[in-house]
């Protein structure tokens, strides 16, 4: 995923978007953006993928001046983009993954468009929204036809003279939410970027639905409704756990998914809880409250120095911040039945040769895994999160169990069934654990608290209501870098 917000001010924003922007670090490493709207536009790019946002940006930011700005934490591409269009200039902002994108470029070359941004050989996808947007009668017819060409999902910032106008995908795949102070208003992917800004949360857009923010206030341009399928994953894994989607808060789910472990572990006696840090914490957090077992560290991040080690695009990269960010404490982990929470088991690896192994190193006694999802089955299609089908464990089980690779998965999808029961214990023997068990939908859809229609779950169940791309072709794509 990337993270992206934007801020209209009546004095100078820079400040208010340096930070603003800062606060969606946790859903990037590739590279950060601002552009900002004073007498002309002032925009910065830069390569954070050694380096912390702040500190690439905090001196752009004392050259920047203007009253309105968005910036971006990029998951894969150089944003944000400007335009000189024929609806006069703007930068814009995108968080999403479009999956017809070679179709809609080769469209668009034909029609005499010319494109200039390249990201590892493709089109950058964002230059391609701002040059869909284009094609339209106005803006909002043009972010609206952007909407009905693309396959995937997207949702942006623009910034333009009249102000930043904000457009939700029109599935709700990812979330945008408004916030008022006193001198300014703002938009962002993630709440959390508020509070220390001393912005209170307005609205939460609905899917679809586009505004317009400036120093003055809000102005509709198109209602949201329909479809809403937020994705499920940003509160398990990938939102900060300040954050709120639809009202409901990061932190305080992931502790009741650790409660619905922790209720279905009846039959294991333990005598540490642990999570993995930092978004298996709240997970582990809840297991602690409900089972009545201390919640303690045995594997304690260090930090700041190091980021998630699920987001680079490179193994090699993530391999390396998996073994060198969590640091084991062995003095707890000796002679200790421990059960592990973990956000999610996406290929297994680092979790068995980086986590799991600190564990028997410090010679543990028992290692319980307890994932807060279900199994990954599908390559997430909305967004740059899961990658490719062969690279999931439970893929990989299946394929052993089988023999061979095959299309129909339900069986393994049935958290009753042999097949899914079987696969699990491949789970467990591969990564070399005492137990290992599951969340299920179930108890995942209960804890987040929305009815199981309004959520994403493609990764889980591989359905995906009121979108047209669920197909065998999109099902089997290749690996996308991706960097959150």
């Amino acid at each position: 995923m990337s993270g992206i917000f934007g801020v209209a001010s009546k004095k100078d924003c820079i400040e208010t978007l340096l930070y603003g922007t800062d606060y969606h670090s946790h859903l990037g490493t590739e590279y950060g953006g601002m552009a900002v709207l004073g007498e002309n536009f002032t925009r910065q790019i830069h390569n954070i993928s050694q380096s912390q946002f702040k500190s690439k940006f905090y001196d752009d930011a004392k050259h920047m001046k203007g009253n309105k700005g968005i910036g971006v934490i990029s998951a894969f591409e150089e944003q944000p983009i400007y335009l000189k269009s024929r609806f006069g200039p703007f930068c814009i902002v995108t968080n999403g993954l479009i999956e017809n994108t070679e179709e809609l470029t080769e469209s668009l070359l034909k029609k005499g468009v010319s494109f200039c941004e390249v990201s590892r050989g493709t089109v950058n996808e964002t230059e391609l929204i701002a040059k869909l947007i284009n094609q339209g009668d106005n803006l909002i017819d043009g972010i609206e036809k952007m909407f009905d060409a693309i396959e995937g999902s997207c949702s942006l910032l623009l910034l333009h003279k009249d102000g930043i106008y904000a457009a939700r995908d029109r599935f709700g795949y990812t979330p945008l939410a408004i916030g008022r102070r006193a001198d300014a208003w703002a938009v962002t992917a993630e709440t959390s970027a508020f509070p220390n800004n001393d912005f209170e949360i307005t609205k939460h857009l609905s899917p679809g639905e586009i505004i317009l923010i400036n120093e003055s206030g809000i102005i509709s341009k198109r209602p949201g409704g329909g479809v809403n399928q937020i994705c499920a994953f940003l509160w398990i894994y990938t939102g900060f756990p300040a954050s709120n989607y639809e009202g409901i808060n990061v932190e305080v789910v992931r502790e009741k998914c650790g409660r619905f472990l922790a209720k279905q572990d009846k039959d294991i006696g333990v005598d540490v809880v642990s999570g993995v840090p930092d978004s298996g914490v709240a997970h582990a957090i809840g297991y602690a409250m409900e089972s009545g077992k201390p919640y303690r560290r045995p594997l304690v991040k260090y930090t700041p120095g190091y980021g998630r080690s699920y987001t680079p695009p490179s193994q090699e990269t993530r391999d390396l911040i998996a073994k060198m960010k969590l640091v084991p404490i062995r003095d707890i982990i000796k002679g200790n039945r421990i059960v592990v929470c973990e956000d999610s088991i996406v290929r297994g690896t680092q979790l068995k040769n980086f986590t799991i192994k600190k564990m028997w190193d410090g010679e543990a006694k028992e290692v319980h895994v307890r994932p807060a999802c279900p199994p990954l089955m599908f390559p997430c299609r909305f967004n740059l999160s899961t990658r490719s089908i062969d690279e999931l464990a439970a893929r990989r089980a299946i394929r052993s169990i089988e023999g061979k690779d095959i299309e129909d998965v339900s069986e393994y999808t049935d958290y009753n069934s042999e097949k899914y029961k079987m696969m699990v214990e491949w789970i467990r023997k591969d990564l070399e654990v005492t137990t290992l068990r599951y969340q299920s939908v179930g108890d995942m859809v209960e804890a987040i608290g929305l009815p199981k229609e309004s959520l994403c779950l493609y990764c889980w169940t591989g359905e995906c209501p009121g979108q047209k791309l669920c197909s065998k072709k999109n099902q089997d794509r290749e690996e996308i870098p991706m960097a959150a």
